[in-house]
């Protein structure tokens, strides 16, 4: 969604954005591109890659970006330090990239065999392999429930459990076999995607903490924002979505003034206006060139004066 979400950031005084994902760089250039009034252009990844490439595809920009290599968790300590006070802009698009997947020495897909490692952050210390070699069957039953939605997660535990007991599961391919294999053959069958699709994803969740501070990151985000400005999320599962969604929701509408005040007593008004009252989902010609956007939604919201 390149041009629905660079379209929503074409509002007076854009000078100064932060995107906390740059990942491949693509929002960035279109945006920079687009938008020449943009001074400041911080992009903030985690993956060293990601880096290492967006310093290279955005190096005609010369002084208007600067590429951080730390997470957008460390957002508002890495602005204090490079002395940006307000911003105009955020932009967040979640969730693993394109790049990463389709490097199997990463090891977020089981599309081809490689070290089941999925570490955002190679600095990191834990490991999807470590994880699953440390992890009890409760703690992984709760990793695929929660963040899979797995309805067979106390299953596939178990036999992850039984499975490393002979050695460690240290690859992509040899976890989705165990997966595929604990699953029921029905089941499996009539699935319309991989066995193993949510266990993957719900580790890599897991390993990198996808979800545990993205509330209170998007709060940080939107107090950073001056006046007017926006915050533009990309969610590409239903979890993320539903954080992001709940707490935008709860950043407009925090004032509990009865409406027959004519103005807020409260102390508490509402921080933003959605921009977008639903959310934005890529069109026909976008899923045909790229089918992994068809769980993509796009939240935009507006920070209100005052």
């Amino acid at each position: 969604m390149l041009e629905e979400t660079v379209g929503f950031f074409d509002f007076p005084g854009l000078k100064v954005v932060v995107d906390g994902t740059v990942g491949g760089g693509g929002h960035a250039e279109a945006l920079l591109v687009r938008y020449p009034a943009i001074e400041r252009y911080v992009g903030f990844d985690r993956d060293d890659e990601a880096v290492a490439r967006c310093e290279k595809r955005l190096a005609r920009f010369g002084d208007r970006v600067e590429i951080v290599h730390a997470s957008f968790y460390d957002m508002n300590e890495r602005l204090d330090r490079l002395g940006i006070g307000a911003v105009d802009g955020v932009l967040l698009d979640l969730g693993v990239s394109s790049y990463q997947l389709d490097d199997p020495g990463r090891g977020f897909s089981f599309s081809a065999d490689g070290p089941l490692d999925m570490r955002m952050d190679r600095r990191q210390a834990e490991s999807a392999a470590d994880l699953v070699d440390r992890a009890d069957e409760a703690a992984l039953t709760k990793i695929f429930f929660e963040y899979g939605e797995e309805k067979f997660a106390r299953r596939i535990a178990r036999a992850i459990v039984a499975a490393r007991g002979g050695a460690p599961i240290a690859t992509t391919g040899r976890l989705a076999e165990i997966v595929a294999g604990a699953i029921p053959r029905k089941a499996a069958a009539t699935s319309r995607i991989h066995p193993a699709t949510r266990v993957f994803m719900a580790l890599r969740i897991a390993v990198n903490d996808e979800l545990g501070r993205l509330a209170r990151l998007l709060e940080t985000a939107v107090d950073r924002i001056r006046p007017e400005g926006r915050i533009a999320v990309i969610a590409f599962h239903s979890l993320e979505d539903r954080i992001v969604k709940r707490t935008l929701v709860d950043l407009r509408k925090r004032c509990v003034c009865p409406k027959s005040l004519p103005v807020c007593d409260c102390g508490e008004p509402g921080k933003v206006t959605l921009v977008t009252r639903k959310p934005v989902t890529p069109g026909e010609a976008e899923l045909a060139a790229n089918p992994r956007a068809r769980s993509a939604r796009l939240r935009v919201a507006q920070k209100l004066p005052g």
